[in-house]
């Protein structure tokens, strides 16, 4: 897929971060919710991201921050209303994402009706993997992924348990905003979501395609 830009490095200058929620029955029930009807999607800014060899920095306001590791998909070419047919066609790669969370703050935003904004959009909430291109994952709906804190194992999923497959999601994301090429979308985490603390090691990966290492620290600001 021609780019005017490196794909490889969408993390630099691709714009927005569409996350899903909820997307895998197993984790709803264990926050407490019952499966959606439809997409619930959520955005992060692009400070949000960071790579292997930087920490994830804990907001100073949280106290309980969780993992959640998801596959993300990278956009390839602008997406607006696409149907499911064609959404692939927009697809230019993969990559692994975690979706860190202030989850006690989380809370306190649902109680009180407010936008999840300082929960998930903190910098550093979103630590990418490499790219992998489109090409070397044939079918992202027979992928697993997982993830462990100082070696312990605390995801593992299957990506074909996704309630919205990446079809669908793209095609109802693109009826309400415009996918632009560098767009991540984060199709949402297995069960098995927890909370890290300072010094904590996180590996994530998608087996037998790559996997990543990042430390928590306490934010210095």
């Amino acid at each position: 897929m021609a780019s005017s830009k490196p794909l490889a490095r969408f993390w630099e200058w691709g714009k927005n971060i569409v996350c899903v929620g909820r997307n895998y029955a197993e984790h709803a029930k264990e926050m407490g919710s019952v499966p959606p009807q439809e997409p619930i999607f959520f955005l992060k800014p692009s400070s949000a991201y960071v790579r292997e060899g930087s920490p994830i920095l804990r907001p100073y306001y949280c106290n309980n921050l969780h993992h959640e590791v998801e596959l993300g998909v990278v956009i390839g070419k602008r997406a607006q209303a696409v149907a499911q047919e064609a959404a692939m066609e927009h697809v230019a790669g993969y990559a692994l994402c975690l979706d860190m969370t202030a989850r006690d703050t989380q809370e306190e935003c649902k109680k009180k009706g407010l936008p999840w904004t300082l929960a998930k959009g903190f910098s550093s909430s979103c630590p990418v993997s490499d790219f992998v291109p489109k090409e070397k994952i044939p079918d992202p709906h027979k992928l697993k992924i997982w993830l462990k804190v100082n070696g312990k194992l605390r995801q593992e999923g299957e990506t074909s348990s996704m309630i919205f497959s990446i079809p669908y999601l793209i095609s109802y994301i693109s009826e309400i905003l415009t996918l632009e090429e560098g767009d991540l979308i984060l199709t949402g985490s297995p069960k098995g979501v927890g909370s890290v603390q300072a010094d904590d090691e996180i590996e994530a990966g998608i087996r037998d395609v790559l996997s990543m290492r990042l430390k928590i620290k306490p934010s210095e600001w």
